[in-house]
Protein backbone atom coordinates (compact mmCIF):
# COMPACT_ATOMS: atom_id res chain seq x y z
CA UNK A 1 0.00 0.00 0.00
CA UNK A 2 2.84 2.40 0.73
CA UNK A 3 4.06 2.16 -2.87
CA UNK A 4 0.66 3.47 -3.95
CA UNK A 5 0.62 6.31 -1.42
CA UNK A 6 4.22 7.41 -1.91
CA UNK A 7 3.72 9.44 -5.16
CA UNK A 8 1.01 11.49 -3.44
CA UNK A 9 3.09 12.00 -0.30
CA UNK A 10 6.14 13.01 -2.35
CA UNK A 11 4.05 15.60 -4.19
CA UNK A 12 3.48 17.40 -0.88
CA UNK A 13 5.79 19.53 1.22
CA UNK A 14 8.02 17.10 3.12
CA UNK A 15 7.03 18.23 6.61
CA UNK A 16 3.32 18.17 5.76
CA UNK A 17 3.69 14.67 4.31
CA UNK A 18 5.46 13.61 7.49
CA UNK A 19 2.49 14.72 9.60
CA UNK A 20 -0.07 13.12 7.30
CA UNK A 21 1.81 9.82 7.31
CA UNK A 22 1.88 9.67 11.10
CA UNK A 23 -1.84 10.50 11.25
CA UNK A 24 -2.53 7.71 8.77
CA UNK A 25 -0.51 5.27 10.88
CA UNK A 26 -2.58 6.23 13.93
CA UNK A 27 -5.78 5.60 11.98
CA UNK A 28 -4.51 2.22 10.78
CA UNK A 29 -3.62 1.26 14.35
CA UNK A 30 -7.02 2.28 15.74
CA UNK A 31 -8.91 0.46 13.00
CA UNK A 32 -6.77 -2.68 13.08
CA UNK A 33 -5.62 -2.27 9.49
CA UNK A 34 -1.88 -1.93 10.16
CA UNK A 35 -1.24 -5.48 8.82
CA UNK A 36 -2.24 -4.15 5.37
CA UNK A 37 0.79 -1.86 5.46
CA UNK A 38 3.46 -4.49 6.06
CA UNK A 39 3.97 -8.07 7.14
CA UNK A 40 5.11 -8.62 10.71
CA UNK A 41 8.04 -10.89 11.43
CA UNK A 42 8.13 -13.71 13.93
CA UNK A 43 10.08 -12.77 17.07
CA UNK A 44 13.86 -12.65 16.87
CA UNK A 45 14.82 -12.10 20.53
CA UNK A 46 18.01 -10.13 21.09
CA UNK A 47 19.58 -9.46 24.49
CA UNK A 48 21.44 -6.14 24.73
CA UNK A 49 22.04 -3.67 27.61
CA UNK A 50 20.56 -6.25 29.96
CA UNK A 51 17.26 -5.94 28.06
CA UNK A 52 15.42 -8.45 25.89
CA UNK A 53 14.39 -6.92 22.57
CA UNK A 54 11.65 -8.76 20.58
CA UNK A 55 13.79 -8.21 17.49
CA UNK A 56 16.93 -6.15 16.78
CA UNK A 57 15.37 -3.61 14.37
CA UNK A 58 14.32 -0.27 15.82
CA UNK A 59 13.08 3.16 14.85
CA UNK A 60 15.63 5.96 15.23
CA UNK A 61 14.82 9.15 17.10
CA UNK A 62 13.40 12.11 15.20
CA UNK A 63 10.31 10.60 13.59
CA UNK A 64 8.15 10.91 16.71
CA UNK A 65 9.69 13.68 18.76
CA UNK A 66 6.92 13.98 21.34
CA UNK A 67 5.83 10.35 21.65
CA UNK A 68 2.47 11.10 20.01
CA UNK A 69 2.44 7.91 17.91
CA UNK A 70 4.12 5.23 20.04
CA UNK A 71 1.53 2.47 19.70
CA UNK A 72 1.06 2.97 15.96
CA UNK A 73 4.81 2.77 15.37
CA UNK A 74 5.23 -0.39 17.44
CA UNK A 75 2.43 -1.95 15.37
CA UNK A 76 4.74 -1.79 12.32
CA UNK A 77 6.86 -4.54 13.86
CA UNK A 78 9.76 -2.66 15.40
CA UNK A 79 11.55 -4.39 18.24
CA UNK A 80 12.12 -1.00 19.80
CA UNK A 81 11.10 2.59 19.16
CA UNK A 82 13.16 5.64 20.15
CA UNK A 83 11.22 8.87 20.61
CA UNK A 84 12.58 12.42 20.93
CA UNK A 85 14.83 14.34 20.82
CA UNK A 86 13.10 16.06 23.73
CA UNK A 87 14.25 19.19 25.57
CA UNK A 88 13.28 20.57 28.99
CA UNK A 89 11.22 23.43 27.57
CA UNK A 90 9.10 23.46 24.39
CA UNK A 91 10.75 25.02 21.36
CA UNK A 92 9.62 25.62 17.79
CA UNK A 93 12.83 24.61 16.11
CA UNK A 94 14.27 26.27 13.04
CA UNK A 95 12.24 28.28 10.50
CA UNK A 96 10.43 26.42 7.70
CA UNK A 97 11.11 24.98 5.21
CA UNK A 98 13.47 22.71 7.14
CA UNK A 99 12.94 19.24 5.70
CA UNK A 100 13.94 18.25 2.15
CA UNK A 101 13.76 14.99 0.19
CA UNK A 102 16.37 14.00 -2.39
CA UNK A 103 14.65 11.08 -4.18
CA UNK A 104 17.44 10.61 -6.74
CA UNK A 105 19.85 9.73 -3.95
CA UNK A 106 17.31 8.31 -1.49
CA UNK A 107 18.38 10.94 1.01
CA UNK A 108 16.89 13.56 3.31
CA UNK A 109 18.23 16.86 4.60
CA UNK A 110 16.70 18.17 7.80
CA UNK A 111 17.39 21.18 9.97
CA UNK A 112 14.44 20.74 12.31
CA UNK A 113 16.33 22.03 15.34
CA UNK A 114 14.88 19.89 18.15
CA UNK A 115 11.32 21.15 17.57
CA UNK A 116 9.29 19.59 20.36
CA UNK A 117 6.58 20.22 22.95
CA UNK A 118 8.88 19.84 25.95
CA UNK A 119 9.63 16.91 28.22
CA UNK A 120 6.44 17.19 30.28
CA UNK A 121 4.30 16.71 27.15
CA UNK A 122 6.33 13.65 26.16
CA UNK A 123 5.91 12.16 29.63
CA UNK A 124 2.13 12.52 29.38
CA UNK A 125 2.12 10.83 25.98
CA UNK A 126 4.23 7.92 27.18
CA UNK A 127 2.00 7.42 30.21
CA UNK A 128 -1.04 7.21 27.89
CA UNK A 129 0.53 4.69 25.51
CA UNK A 130 -0.23 0.97 25.74
CA UNK A 131 3.22 -0.30 24.69
CA UNK A 132 2.32 -3.96 24.67
CA UNK A 133 5.21 -4.91 22.40
CA UNK A 134 8.76 -3.72 22.07
CA UNK A 135 11.04 -1.53 24.17
CA UNK A 136 10.96 2.24 24.35
CA UNK A 137 14.01 4.49 24.09
CA UNK A 138 13.81 8.20 24.90
CA UNK A 139 16.31 10.60 23.33
CA UNK A 140 17.18 13.72 25.35
CA UNK A 141 18.83 17.01 24.41
CA UNK A 142 19.26 20.60 25.49
CA UNK A 143 17.34 23.71 24.57
CA UNK A 144 19.00 25.82 21.89
CA UNK A 145 19.30 28.87 24.18
CA UNK A 146 21.07 26.89 26.92
CA UNK A 147 24.82 27.54 26.71
CA UNK A 148 27.07 24.49 26.60
CA UNK A 149 28.50 25.28 30.01
CA UNK A 150 24.99 24.70 31.40
CA UNK A 151 24.13 21.74 29.17
CA UNK A 152 24.28 19.27 32.06
CA UNK A 153 21.34 21.01 33.73
CA UNK A 154 19.12 20.41 30.68
CA UNK A 155 20.21 16.80 30.19
CA UNK A 156 19.82 16.03 33.88
CA UNK A 157 16.34 17.57 33.95
CA UNK A 158 15.20 15.39 31.06
CA UNK A 159 16.96 12.32 32.48
CA UNK A 160 15.10 12.66 35.77
CA UNK A 161 11.73 13.19 34.04
CA UNK A 162 11.89 10.25 31.65
CA UNK A 163 13.83 7.78 33.79
CA UNK A 164 10.77 6.00 35.26
CA UNK A 165 9.22 5.54 31.79
CA UNK A 166 12.11 4.60 29.51
CA UNK A 167 13.61 1.20 28.77
CA UNK A 168 16.77 3.06 27.76
CA UNK A 169 17.76 6.72 27.40
CA UNK A 170 19.93 8.28 24.69
CA UNK A 171 22.02 11.41 25.21
CA UNK A 172 22.04 13.33 21.93
CA UNK A 173 25.17 15.48 21.60
CA UNK A 174 25.55 15.01 17.85
CA UNK A 175 22.74 16.79 16.02
CA UNK A 176 24.11 19.39 13.60
CA UNK A 177 20.95 21.50 13.89
CA UNK A 178 21.50 23.06 17.33
CA UNK A 179 24.34 25.56 17.22
CA UNK A 180 27.37 24.41 19.19
CA UNK A 181 25.86 21.10 20.30
CA UNK A 182 28.50 18.96 18.60
CA UNK A 183 31.20 20.74 20.62
CA UNK A 184 30.06 18.55 23.51
CA UNK A 185 31.73 15.63 21.70
CA UNK A 186 35.16 17.19 22.27
CA UNK A 187 37.11 14.98 24.67
CA UNK A 188 37.18 17.25 27.73
CA UNK A 189 33.58 18.40 27.36
CA UNK A 190 32.43 14.84 26.68
CA UNK A 191 34.16 13.50 29.77
CA UNK A 192 32.69 16.20 31.99
CA UNK A 193 29.12 15.88 30.72
CA UNK A 194 28.88 12.11 30.56
CA UNK A 195 30.65 11.68 33.91
CA UNK A 196 28.05 13.91 35.56
CA UNK A 197 25.20 12.12 33.81
CA UNK A 198 26.57 8.73 34.83
CA UNK A 199 26.50 9.89 38.46
CA UNK A 200 22.90 11.02 37.99
CA UNK A 201 22.03 7.71 36.34
CA UNK A 202 23.34 5.70 39.28
CA UNK A 203 21.55 7.94 41.78
CA UNK A 204 18.29 7.48 39.87
CA UNK A 205 18.82 3.72 39.76
CA UNK A 206 19.09 3.67 43.55
CA UNK A 207 16.06 5.93 43.90
CA UNK A 208 13.82 3.89 41.58
CA UNK A 209 15.20 0.44 42.32
CA UNK A 210 15.75 -0.05 38.57
CA UNK A 211 18.76 0.69 36.41
CA UNK A 212 17.88 2.21 33.04
CA UNK A 213 20.67 1.99 30.43
CA UNK A 214 22.06 5.29 29.16
CA UNK A 215 23.48 5.51 25.62
CA UNK A 216 25.39 8.25 23.81
CA UNK A 217 24.73 9.14 20.16
CA UNK A 218 27.71 10.34 18.13
CA UNK A 219 28.18 12.09 14.78
CA UNK A 220 29.54 10.52 11.57
CA UNK A 221 31.77 13.54 10.93
CA UNK A 222 34.29 12.88 13.70
CA UNK A 223 37.91 12.47 12.66
CA UNK A 224 39.63 9.17 13.42
CA UNK A 225 41.40 10.91 16.30
CA UNK A 226 38.10 12.18 17.68
CA UNK A 227 36.49 8.75 17.36
CA UNK A 228 39.39 7.23 19.29
CA UNK A 229 39.09 9.90 21.99
CA UNK A 230 35.32 9.40 22.28
CA UNK A 231 35.78 5.65 22.54
CA UNK A 232 38.38 6.11 25.24
CA UNK A 233 36.17 8.43 27.30
CA UNK A 234 32.96 6.42 26.89
CA UNK A 235 34.76 3.18 27.63
CA UNK A 236 36.40 4.56 30.76
CA UNK A 237 33.07 5.93 31.98
CA UNK A 238 31.45 2.56 31.30
CA UNK A 239 28.46 3.88 29.40
CA UNK A 240 25.83 1.29 28.58
CA UNK A 241 25.99 1.75 24.82
CA UNK A 242 26.75 4.00 21.85
CA UNK A 243 24.60 4.85 18.84
CA UNK A 244 26.55 5.37 15.61
CA UNK A 245 25.61 7.64 13.96
CA UNK A 246 23.59 10.83 13.67
CA UNK A 247 23.21 12.75 10.38
CA UNK A 248 26.14 14.25 8.48
CA UNK A 249 27.02 17.77 7.37
CA UNK A 250 29.26 16.37 4.58
CA UNK A 251 27.89 17.46 1.19
CA UNK A 252 30.48 15.65 -0.94
CA UNK A 253 28.13 12.68 -0.72
CA UNK A 254 25.49 14.51 -2.78
CA UNK A 255 27.68 16.72 -4.95
CA UNK A 256 25.72 18.17 -7.84
CA UNK A 257 22.30 17.91 -6.25
CA UNK A 258 20.44 21.23 -6.32
CA UNK A 259 19.62 20.85 -2.63
CA UNK A 260 23.22 20.24 -1.56
CA UNK A 261 23.52 23.85 -0.39
CA UNK A 262 20.67 23.48 2.11
CA UNK A 263 21.92 23.54 5.70
CA UNK A 264 21.15 20.63 8.01
CA UNK A 265 21.90 16.99 8.58
CA UNK A 266 22.00 14.59 5.64
CA UNK A 267 20.60 11.10 6.13
CA UNK A 268 19.64 8.19 3.92
CA UNK A 269 21.58 6.07 1.45
CA UNK A 270 24.61 8.40 1.04
CA UNK A 271 25.31 8.09 4.77
CA UNK A 272 25.62 4.29 4.83
CA UNK A 273 29.34 3.99 4.13
CA UNK A 274 30.59 6.75 6.43
CA UNK A 275 28.32 5.85 9.35
CA UNK A 276 29.37 2.20 9.06
CA UNK A 277 33.05 3.15 9.04
CA UNK A 278 32.54 5.08 12.30
CA UNK A 279 30.63 2.13 13.73
CA UNK A 280 33.42 -0.29 12.82
CA UNK A 281 36.14 1.93 14.30
CA UNK A 282 34.18 2.40 17.52
CA UNK A 283 33.66 -1.35 17.80
CA UNK A 284 37.39 -1.93 17.49
CA UNK A 285 38.18 0.60 20.22
CA UNK A 286 35.36 0.25 22.74
CA UNK A 287 35.31 -2.51 25.34
CA UNK A 288 33.17 -5.47 24.34
CA UNK A 289 30.96 -4.61 27.32
CA UNK A 290 29.73 -1.50 25.47
CA UNK A 291 27.25 -2.53 22.73
CA UNK A 292 26.61 -0.45 19.62
CA UNK A 293 23.45 0.46 17.74
CA UNK A 294 24.07 0.96 14.03
CA UNK A 295 22.04 3.63 12.25
CA UNK A 296 22.55 5.57 9.05
CA UNK A 297 21.66 4.69 5.48
CA UNK A 298 19.73 1.46 6.02
CA UNK A 299 17.45 1.03 3.01
CA UNK A 300 17.50 -2.76 2.69
CA UNK A 301 17.97 -5.94 4.65
CA UNK A 302 21.49 -6.16 3.26
CA UNK A 303 22.29 -2.74 4.74
CA UNK A 304 21.07 -3.91 8.16
CA UNK A 305 23.27 -6.99 7.91
CA UNK A 306 26.24 -4.77 6.98
CA UNK A 307 25.76 -2.85 10.22
CA UNK A 308 25.68 -6.10 12.17
CA UNK A 309 28.82 -7.29 10.41
CA UNK A 310 30.55 -4.02 11.37
CA UNK A 311 29.81 -4.64 15.04
CA UNK A 312 26.27 -3.47 15.76
CA UNK A 313 24.16 -5.41 18.26
CA UNK A 314 20.99 -3.61 17.12
CA UNK A 315 20.07 -1.40 14.15
CA UNK A 316 17.75 1.54 13.62
CA UNK A 317 15.96 2.93 10.55
CA UNK A 318 14.45 6.30 9.78
CA UNK A 319 15.04 7.74 6.29
CA UNK A 320 14.70 4.28 4.78
CA UNK A 321 11.09 4.24 5.93
CA UNK A 322 10.40 7.35 3.87
CA UNK A 323 11.63 5.71 0.68
CA UNK A 324 10.78 2.06 1.30
CA UNK A 325 7.81 2.20 3.67
CA UNK A 326 7.01 -0.17 6.57
CA UNK A 327 8.01 -3.25 4.57
CA UNK A 328 11.62 -2.30 5.33
CA UNK A 329 11.19 -3.37 8.96
CA UNK A 330 10.19 -6.94 8.06
CA UNK A 331 12.92 -7.14 5.42
CA UNK A 332 15.61 -6.13 7.90
CA UNK A 333 14.42 -8.54 10.59
CA UNK A 334 14.38 -11.44 8.15
CA UNK A 335 17.82 -10.59 6.72
CA UNK A 336 19.30 -10.56 10.23
CA UNK A 337 17.52 -13.83 11.00
CA UNK A 338 19.11 -15.46 7.95
CA UNK A 339 22.52 -14.20 9.03
CA UNK A 340 22.07 -15.71 12.48
CA UNK A 341 20.91 -19.03 11.11
CA UNK A 342 23.60 -19.34 8.44
CA UNK A 343 26.26 -21.04 10.63
CA UNK A 344 23.81 -23.72 11.77
CA UNK A 345 23.29 -24.71 8.13
CA UNK A 346 27.00 -24.95 7.50
CA UNK A 347 27.15 -21.62 5.70
CA UNK A 348 29.71 -18.94 6.40
CA UNK A 349 28.35 -15.91 8.23
CA UNK A 350 29.23 -12.47 6.81
CA UNK A 351 32.41 -10.98 8.29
Amino acid sequence: MYSLARPLLFSLDAERAHGLTLSALDTAYRTGTTPLLAARSAPLPTNVFGLRFPNPVGLAAGLDKNGDHIDALFALGFGFVEIGTITPRPQEGNPKPRLFRLPEQQAIINRMGFNNAGVDALVRNVERSRRRTGLLGINIGKNKDTPNENAFDDYQHCLQKVYPLADYITVNISSPNTAGLRELQEETALRQLISQLRDSQEALAAQHGRRVPMLVKVAPDLSDRDIDAAARVLGELNVDGVIATNTTIDRSLIAGNKLASEAGGLSGAPLLSQSTLVLRRLRARLPESVPLIGVGGILSGADAVAKMAAGAALVQCYSGLIFRGPALVHECVEAIRRRREAPSRGAVAPL
